[in-house]
């Protein structure tokens, strides 16, 4: 990553070119060409290439005709060359809007100083209202009571249809507004912005009124005189009133009327107000908050959604892959939360852009960084600090965001009673660098860096050190006001070590690591206001060290390992269609085909034929050259999802997916651990496909202020890899027979009832929800159970959550979080036996019984400073108080024998309650 950074700014510079050479409109070259033509076909020809507007009295011009030539000139000296000689004059203003008079001209500016004070007079206090936030109110007001004309002006509007594009952005910072609403009233017609703030409203032509809504955003409305197709870029901004940690981003009734199901749209606003432990704000604990989703320990931050395990996840932060979304032991989740913009969650209807993972996918954006001026703000907690600048390059152009988090944590370590924990250490830091470039109006640039780093180390003895390194490059370009696309590169790596030097003699390092290079094209096409084509293509080449094992001293008697890298190329095409029927029923129906090809070079193990793979049936090994085809796998994938408006505020959904999986996480460990294995599919490990159907009910109440959901699912896998007993997955050559391949079945019912206004806020949801497995090959002596279904070891049958807050003001809220979910399954010894004179443990059936139910409760205060726009820094403190009732959740049981007899033992990470006290401040 040392090398990438530099590669990040040099390609930011590169940008700079494109601004000193982007013309502005008023200097741009026109040509017209004009026979014995009327004066009004020369204003057609000119709106038409310019997209500027003539305002004139059509009677005095009449009888003029122009006969006129003139190639690459400004509009300044074609007007200059019709109107030389005549009594007419021109004026342009601001607004691009062109005034032809008879005698008296028009002036469109004030004359400078007008309302400057006198340089004598002792009223100091009179100034000029410039860019400040009075200014920036009466010009939002202005536009909203202004008449925007768009399109070529015609003295008759004819009859249907055209198409608004344009984007959404912050008045204050310049930043996209993602998910708003943009809408006429009559007819209902109305879209949201995508992850770029960019939106394209079809409606009738004429005069229309257009609403733009977003949560956190003051309403506002543009007045419009529709022509033709054309352009309208708005601002907004933000509400006074302060949102609650993290609402749900979207219409009011879009859980209603969209099509999509198990759908959460996430923006950050306060997360701070979310008692956590160590009191660092983390997204990934507030989504594990949300039914249907789960995780298997009270340390970890892997994802377990719809009975899925936790690589069956696809996690994208600025659509670049991050592998190990954790610091810390599972502590702190890997995003920095200053420098975050939109989250989305699809663990139902998964739209057909995405693939490659079975359950669900988390679609992580940073903001773009402020546009209009510099500024820093940051966090100081017990454990960890962070800190973020933001500004333009080029002011309403170019802007950046730089963030950076690390850790000081060693002190609590240090703080331990244990004389052996006391002596180990832990750390972390993660950098953001984020870059956003407005070439033009229908190209923009989006450049991210991300890099983290954790390293902790147990007892004085083996380090642990894993990083995170990605970089994303990103073009959107909007071919007319009905087609647009997104191109995406990308690369991401993720790799992890352990080193050893307590005993020379053991000394040894272990090396693991896994590149994925990613181009993708999406395309966005509105056929009309009903009617949306999404399409485009996707490659992701893969490249794995799946391990090496070497003597770390030369004192060292370790024997030296390395594991043959692994390769592949997976692709896509795919293309979704958005249909609403009628008011009351929407379709959306995708289709995905993926191919992957598994390539040499390798040597591939081969077994005894008929027999199972097992390491005593291996017979040979198999030569693949370099880039041959060594498997190939590939199918249809298939997305469809029905929406029946029973009543305005009532609906009933129904979904199905196809998914296929091509990497593995191989794991034999409770918890996301940096020491798992990934594995692509191989001749022997096949690719998991899973398919999901899901019916739901979705009813607001109060005027869309109170959402109520109720999903329930059903899902298949196949070629589910769990482990065979006793086997080890690190450093294993023939991977293939430590594990078994499974099939499993999930199926749940999740109840949500939610409220995102008012002092009183918050959401519950319960889910009950089943995930058990079972060997494929049923006679084989490795398949747990006898080959009879049992519980996965995330099977946790109910779960609890409410999440409450309540402000007492714009400055005091206090936050309510109680917690509670069935103990996860686990296998015990029950009894002992001797074979050949040695003793041994003899185990339950695998997950059969479970560890105690877990429950928790949190509490935290937010306090804010005072809310003077003009003051030098804003600021904020959370005090809060995890586990407050000091409940020993044991997080996982183990079992040691000790004097010929086997004692039971359970684990608990905080058996007491957590204080924290966090500042946080913004300049």
């Amino acid at each position: 990553m040392k090398k990438l950074l530099p590669l990040i700014f040099l390609i930011s510079l590169s940008f700079f070119p494109s601004i000193t050479r982007a013309q502005s409109v008023a200097d741009k070259k026109i040509t017209v060409k004009l026979d014995s033509a009327r004066f009004g076909e020369f204003v057609q020809v000119v709106e038409a290439q310019t997209g500027y507007y003539f305002y004139y009295d059509p009677s005095k011009f009449d009888s003029l005709t122009l006969d006129l030539n003139v190639n690459n000139l400004t509009i300044r000296e074609v007007l200059d060359q019709v109107f030389r000689g005549s009594e007419f004059e021109y004026a342009i203003d601001a607004q691009r809007r062109i005034y032809i008079t008879q005698g008296p001209r028009i002036i469109t500016q004030l004359t400078p100083g007008l309302f400057e004070p006198d340089k004598g007079s002792d009223n100091d206090s009179i100034s000029y209202a410039g860019p400040g936030d009075d200014a920036k109110e009466k010009l939002l007001s202005t536009a909203e009571s202004k008449l925007h004309e768009i399109g070529i002006r015609k003295h008759r509007i004819t009859p249907g249809n055209s198409t608004i594009t344009g984007y959404v952005r912050n008045a204050v910072t310049g930043e996209p507004v993602i998910g708003a609403a943009v809408f006429i009233a009559s007819p209902s017609i109305g879209v949201t912005t995508d992850a770029l703030g960019f939106y394209a409203l079809t409606i009738p032509r004429g005069k229309q009124v257009v609403r733009i809504r977003s949560t956190g955003m003051r309403e506002t409305r543009r007045q419009v005189m529709l022509y033709s197709d054309g352009k309208l870029d708005i601002e907004m901004r933000e509400s006074v009133v302060a949102l609650k940690e993290v609402s749900v981003k979207a219409g009011m009734d879009r859980n209603v009327v969209g099509t999509q199901m198990g759908t959460v749209k996430l923006t950050i606003k306060n997360l701070k107000q979310v008692p956590t432990v160590f009191g660092e704000t983390d997204l990934l604990r507030t989504i594990l908050t949300l039914p249907g989703i789960k995780s298997v320990g009270e340390n970890s931050t892997g994802l377990n959604v719809r009975g899925g395990s936790t690589d069956q996840n696809l996690i994208q932060y600025n659509d670049a892959v991050i592998y190990n979304p954790s610091h810390l032991f599972g502590f702190f989740s890997a995003f920095n939360p200053d420098v975050l913009k939109d989250v989305e969650l699809y663990k139902s209807t998964i739209p057909a852009r995405f693939g490659g993972r079975l359950s669900s996918v988390l679609d992580i954006n940073s903001r773009d960084g402020n546009k209009k001026k510099f500024v820093a703000s940051g966090g100081i907690g017990l454990v960890t600090g962070r800190l973020t600048l933001e500004g333009p390059i080029v002011k309403d152009k170019t802007s950046f965001l730089l963030g950076g988090r690390s850790t000081y944590s060693n002190w609590v370590i240090k703080a331990l009673d244990n004389e052996n924990y006391n002596k180990s250490s832990a750390s972390f830091y993660d950098i953001n660098l984020h870059v956003s470039h407005e070439i033009n109006e229908k190209n923009s640039l989006f450049l991210t860096g991300y890099t983290s780093d954790d390293r902790f180390r147990l007892f004085g003895d083996t380090l642990y050190t894993y990083q995170n390194q990605l970089a994303s490059l990103k073009w959107k370009h909007t071919f007319n006001s009905k087609l647009y696309s997104v191109f995406t590169a990308s690369h991401s790596k993720y790799q992890y070590a352990m080193n050893a030097k307590g005993l020379p003699l053991n000394a040894f390092d272990l090396k693991f690591d896994i590149n994925q290079s990613n181009f993708k094209a999406d395309f966005s096409y509105n056929l009309d206001p009903r009617h949306t084509l999404e399409f485009g293509l996707s490659s992701i080449y893969y490249k794995l060290h799946p391990g090496s094992f070497k003597p770390a001293t030369a004192e060292s008697l370790i024997v030296p390992d390395e594991l043959e890298a692994e390769q592949a190329v997976e692709s896509a095409l795919y293309l979704e269609d958005k249909f609403e029927v009628s008011p009351r029923l929407s379709i959306s129906a995708g289709l995905r085909f993926s191919l992957f090809q598994y390539l040499g070079p390798r040597n591939v193990n081969t077994y005894v034929a008929g027999l199972p793979i097992e390491y005593i049936y291996q017979n040979g090994v198999r030569q693949y050259k370099s880039g041959e085809n060594i498997k190939t796998y590939g199918g249809p994938e298939y997305r469809a999802s029905v929406r029946y408006s029973v009543f305005d505020n009532l609906s009933l959904k129904v979904s199905y997916n196809t998914l296929r999986q091509y990497i593995h996480l191989l794991t034999n460990t409770m918890t996301v651990s940096p020491t798992d294995i990934w594995k692509l599919s191989d001749p022997y490990i096949k690719p998991q496909i899973g398919d999901q159907i899901s019916v739901g009910l979705y009813r607001n109440f109060r005027g869309n202020k109170i959402e109520v959901s109720l999903e329930g699912y059903y899902k298949n896998i196949q070629n589910f890899l769990d482990y065979k007993g006793g086997d080890s997955l690190i450093m294993n050559h023939n991977i293939e027979a430590a594990v078994l391949n499974t099939k499993a079945k999930a199926y749940g019912v999740e109840f949500m009832i939610k409220k995102m206004t008012g002092k009183l806020n918050g959401w519950l949801g319960y889910t009950y929800a089943r995930t058990l497995l079972r060997a494929i090959d049923r006679e084989s002596p490795d398949a747990p159970n006898d080959g009879n279904f049992y519980p996965s070891n995330y099977d946790k049958p109910h779960d609890f959550t409410l999440i409450s807050n309540y402000r007492f003001s714009h400055r005091f809220s206090v936050s309510f979080n109680f917690t509670y979910s069935t103990g996860r399954p686990y296998t015990p010894p029950i009894g002992k036996y001797l074979i050949d004179g040695a003793q041994r443990v003899y185990y339950a059936d695998r997950n059969q019984f479970r560890i105690p139910d877990y429950y928790r409760t949190d509490v935290s205060m937010n306090i804010e400073g005072n809310h003077r726009i003009k003051k030098l820094a804003h600021s904020s403190w959370t005090l809060a108080v995890y586990n407050l009732l000091g409940r020993k959740n044991p997080t996982s049981v183990y079992f040691q024998t000790v004097g010929g007899r086997v004692n039971g033992y359970q684990l608990s990470i905080f058996g007491q309650p957590i204080p924290t006290v966090t500042y946080n401040f913004r300049f």
